[in-house]
C-alpha cells in the first residue's frame, strides 16, 4: 500500500453511471484490513491500489463502503466475458451443489467436455489438451515438453526474447527476458538464449535478420534449437511483431526442425479480438500455452499441443494433482460458451478503433512524455518516458494510475521494463459507453498529473 499512500483525504466525490467514489481514498475503515494483510503477507504482495474488493459485477469492482470502480485490469486479465457472469456462476453453483470438488486425474465428464472444446475452437496442428492451475506450470510445462521432444534430436536450446515475462518460476524465469527478474538465480543456464523482440519502440530493428544474427552472436548453432519461445504479445506493451516477422519465425522454426511455443496466458480467449491472439498472425504454433481469461474466474491453465509432442511421457508421469479440478473446469466451459454465444470476441473487435482514438488522443497532448501507444482488441498500453527520451519514467506512470484510482478507474499497478507502462484491459464484455466514460476519465487524470 505504501507506494499508493499519497492519495490525498479530501477526494473529491465521483458519481457517474459507472463510477462512485463518496469517501477518502484509501477508505478509514479499510485500513485494519489492509494493515492486517501487510503484517501477515509478503511485502512482494503490496503494491495495488488499495481497494478491498467485496464484489464485482460485469465491468466494475466495489468495496464495502460504497464505491465502486470502472474495472480496466480484468483483475489482471482475468475475467474477459466479466466478472461474476451469471453463465459461471451457474456451472460452479451446479458443480457445488453436486458435489464434486476434487478429482485428481480420475476421469469426469466436464473434463473431457472441455478438452473437446478446446480442441474444437484451435487450428491443427493442436490436437491434445493438458489441463494445470496457473499460466507459469503452463509455459513449465510446454518448455519440458519442448526440452524432452529435442534430447534425442541433437537440440538442447530454447530461444525466448528481451523483455518477456513468462511467469515466476524457475524454468520460466530462466526463459524469461528482465535481468532483474532472474538476479536470484545463482547461475545462468546455456540453455536459454534471449534475442531481441521487434516491438520497433524498445528495439527499433524489427529485421527477422536480427534473430540469425544474434544467435551468430552468442554461437547457437540454429540446428541445436529445440524451440522457440515467445508470448504472442509481449505483456510489457502490450507489444506485437511485426507480421511478417511472426511468419519468418514460423518459417525459420519448420526449416529448423524446431518447435514454436507461443505464451496465450495473456492474449487467449478473445483478448486481442480473436479468439487467440496467434490468429493476427496467420499462423499456428506447435504448443500454446494458456490461462487467466480461460475460465473469466477460477485457477486453470492448459497447454494444447501437437499430438506426438504431447504424448511423449507415459501414463502417470505428466499430471497434476489439480489437472481439470471439476470448480474451474465448470467455469471454463461456460466462459468459453458464454464467450462465443455472446459474440464477446466481436465485440472486443469492434471496440478496439474507440479504445484506440480515444486514447491517441490524450497520446497526442503530451507525445514527449506518453511515448508510445499499442491496442490490439480490448488490451492496450502507454508507455510513459522522461521527456523527449524512450527512458521509463515509473514515477510518473504511478502518479496517473494513482490519479486514476481516485476518480473511480481502476488498473492494476504499472508495468513494463521500469514500470513505466500504464496497461489497460477492460473486460471484453463493457459496453461502448463505459469504454469511452473510461477514456476521460484517464484523460482527465494525464491532464492533472502533467
Amino acid at each position: 500500500m505504501a507506494k499508493y499512500s499519497l492519495v490525498p483525504a479530501d477526494v473529491p466525490p465521483v458519481a457517474t453511471r459507472w463510477r462512485t467514489i463518496r469517501t477518502p481514498l484509501p477508505v478509514p475503515e479499510s485500513l485494519p484490513i489492509l494493515e492486517a494483510l501487510e503484517a501477515a503477507e509478503p511485502v512482494s504482495m503490496a503494491g495495488q491500489p488499495p481497494v478491498v474488493w467485496e464484489r464485482a459485477e460485469g465491468c466494475r469492482v466495489f468495496d464495502p463502503y460504497g464505491n465502486a470502480w470502472l474495472d480496466w485490469s480484468s483483475g489482471v486479465l482475468i475475467t474477459n466475458i466479466g466478472h461474476g457472469h451469471p453463465a459461471v456462476i451457474a456451472a460452479v453453483r451446479e458443480v457445488l451443489e453436486r458435489p464434486l470438488l476434487a478429482s485428481y486425474v480420475f476421469p469426469h465428464r466436464l473434463r473431457a467436455e472441455l478438452c473437446e472444446l478446446l480442441v474444437r475452437n484451435s487450428p491443427p496442428p493442436l490436437a491434445k489438451v493438458f489441463l494445470l492451475s496457473t499460466g507459469s506450470e503452463a509455459v513449465e510445462n510446454a518448455i519440458k515438453l519442448a526440452f524432452t521432444w529435442g534430447r534425442d534430436r541433437g537440440k538442447n536450446v530454447l530461444v525466448s526474447f528481451e523483455n518477456a515475462f513468462h511467469g515466476r518460476t524457475l524454468g520460466v524465469q530462466l526463459a524469461g527476458g528482465m535481468p532483474r527478474l532472474k538476479a536470484w538465480i545463482p547461475r545462468p543456464d546455456p540453455s536459454f538464449v534471449q534475442v531481441p523482440f521487434p516491438d520497433g519502440y524498445k528495439n527499433p530493428d524489427t529485421r527477422f535478420a536480427l534473430f540469425d544474427e544474434t544467435l551468430a552472436a552468442k554461437a547457437i548453432d540454429g540446428g541445436r534449437v529445440c524451440a522457440v519461445l515467445s508470448e504472442t504479445y509481449q505483456g510489457v506493451g502490450p507489444d506485437f511483431m511485426p507480421e511478417e516477422y511472426a511468419r519468418a519465425l514460423r518459417a525459420w522454426c519448420d526449416r529448423r526442425g524446431a518447435l514454436l511455443i507461443l505464451d496465450e496466458v495473456q492474449a487467449g480467449f478473445g483478448r486481442t479480438g480473436k479468439f487467440y491472439g496467434f490468429e493476427h498472425y496467420g499462423i499456428a504454433p506447435d504448443l500454446v500455452c494458456l490461462g487467466k481469461g480461460i475460465t473469466s474466474s477460477l485457477p486453470l491453465a492448459a497447454v494444447i499441443g501437437r499430438a506426438d509432442v504431447m504424448d511423449q511421457y507415459a501414463p502417470g508421469s505428466m499430471t497434476s494433482t489439480h489437472s481439470a479440478s471439476p470448480l474451474p473446469v465448470a467455469a471454463a466451459i461456460a466462459s468459453i460458451k458464454a464467450l462465443l454465444a455472446e459474440d464477446l470476441i466481436g465485440h472486443a473487435a469492434r471496440m478496439e478503433p474507440v479504445l484506440r482514438d480515444g486514447l491517441a488522443a490524450i497520446v497526442a497532448r503530451r507525445p514527449d512524455v506518453l511515448g508510445c501507444l499499442q491496442v490490439r482488441g480490448m488490451v492496450a498500453g502507454i508507455q510513459v518516458v522522461k521527456p523527449g527520451t524512450r527512458e521509463p519514467d515509473g514515477a510518473t506512470a504511478l502518479a496517473i494510475n494513482t490519479a486514476c484510482f481516485r476518480k473511480g478507474l481502476l488498473m492494476f499497478a504499472p508495468v513494463g521494463v521500469g514500470g513505466e507502462c500504464l496497461k489497460i484491459c477492460p473486460p471484453l464484455s463493457t459496453p461502448e459507453d463505459a469504454l469511452r466514460e473510461g477514456i476521460a476519465a484517464l484523460g482527465e487524470a494525464v491532464a492533472e498529473t502533467l
